[in-house]
């Protein structure tokens, strides 16, 4: 087996419990268009593929028109913008763990589906004591997760293999990431989807808590 040489995280529901703040925001900017609110747990399954997909599965479906999912987006980038810090805040656990993982060698990237501008935002404001060689978020250039792009680019910038990586998520997307770009698929049970989901979609392994990783580090 090959040794394991680095870590990608997931963001939203695997470092961070960012899911108040992103529901609470949504909710806003579907009240003030005259659309229903849905209930915080329900975006469980609205988030984790971009601001566009999050917009079309919140909406109702006869309110499917691309001139207003482009305006709710804006709306909704601009009113997160003004609250991701309000509940938002690391899981139990996940300081220690990226401590321990930082000592042992590996080197720690992010990869998430949230904006990139947003994405290093909030790497920097809650993990300024972690050295991350990489923070990438949603790109122009780059087709989002669970296209296997973005986190081969990171491998590729590491110089290191597949085989080599780790990736930790807490969604079918990230695992289908994972196991696209050909890297050792790990599932949070801590975040914001099932085991089943989880399992179904790739996952190698399921950790209960984040200082479960360290079983998985191949020296």
């Amino acid at each position: 087996m090959s040794k394991t040489k680095a870590i990608i995280f997931d963001l939203d529901g695997t470092l961070l419990d960012t899911l108040s703040d992103l529901a609470d925001s949504m909710n806003r900017v579907l009240v003030r268009n005259g659309f229903p609110a849905h209930p915080v747990d329900h975006y469980r399954y609205f988030v984790g593929d971009g601001v566009e997909i999050l917009i079309s599965r919140v909406l109702p479906r006869k309110s499917q028109d691309n001139e207003l999912i482009r305006k709710l987006v804006a709306e909704m980038m601009e009113e997160y913008g003004r609250h991701w810090r309000d509940k938002t805040k690391p899981y139990d656990g996940i300081e220690n763990m990226l401590t321990s993982v930082a000592e042992r060698g590996l080197r720690l990237n992010i990869l998430s589906n949230k904006p990139d501008a947003m994405t290093r935002l909030v790497v920097a404001t809650f993990f300024p004591g972690h050295r991350f060689e990489h923070v990438a978020g949603a790109k122009e250039n780059f087709p989002k997760k669970p296209d296997p792009a973005a986190a081969l680019a990171i491998a590729n910038n590491l110089g290191v293999s597949g085989q080599e990586i780790l990736y930790l998520g807490d969604t079918a997307t990230d695992m289908k990431t994972a196991v696209n770009a050909g890297m050792h698929a790990l599932g949070a049970l801590w975040g914001f989807r099932t085991a089943d989901e989880l399992i179904g979609n790739g996952a190698r392994e399921l950790l209960a808590e984040p200082s479960e990783i360290l079983r998985y580090i191949r020296d």
